[in-house]
């Protein structure tokens, strides 16, 4: 199961119709979480740690273009206060 980083341009954005997207915001902090199904999310700022049972942590944040797998089991880790634009398929 694969956390997928990319970084895209603003015209991408804009087609996927990201900035019309919902925002979500936390502090720091560190916190178990499950998907039960894809989320994609545009990190409008933050610095984050994911880390994954069996498989390598992945960091990303500001300016990421992240998607989470359906059935991902996790533990976020929050370093610097997130706030992004998130949507559920």
């Amino acid at each position: 199961m694969e956390i997928k980083v990319q970084k895209l341009n603003q015209e991408q954005l804009n087609q996927m119709g990201v900035f019309d997207w919902p925002v979500w915001t936390k502090g720091v902090s560190k916190f178990p979480w499950s998907y039960d199904s894809i989320e994609e999310c545009y990190f409008l700022e933050g610095d984050v740690t994911i880390e994954v049972k069996e498989a390598k942590a992945v960091s990303f944040g500001k300016g990421d273009f992240v998607t989470f797998p359906k059935g991902l089991e996790c533990t976020w880790n929050i370093k610097v206060p997130v706030r992004k634009h998130y949507n559920f398929k």
